[in-house]
């Protein structure tokens, strides 16, 4: 029983890969105490959206994920 994390952009080098699987069920806090002291300051900025299963979380403090589902972490978007 597995969900699906996806990384993109910074934070998928600050991850150290794209993707990563983790057990289910999965929680923020569950899935802040995986992160390294870098991911996890980054991820803490309210400027971060999570995504679960292709549908933005408008509380990710609230996030429940299960067996099967994917978890997608969008860093902000800078311009030029």
């Amino acid at each position: 029983m597995a969900v699906k994390l996806v990384f993109l952009g910074k934070l998928a080098e600050l991850a150290g890969a794209a993707e990563r699987q983790v057990a289910a069920p999965l929680d923020w806090d569950g899935f802040l105490a995986q992160c390294d002291s870098a991911l996890g300051d980054a991820v803490a900025d309210s400027r971060v959206k999570v995504a679960l299963n292709g549908v933005l979380v408008a509380d990710r403090r609230a996030l429940q994920a299960v067996d099967g589902d994917e978890v997608a972490l969008l860093p902000p978007v800078s311009g030029g």
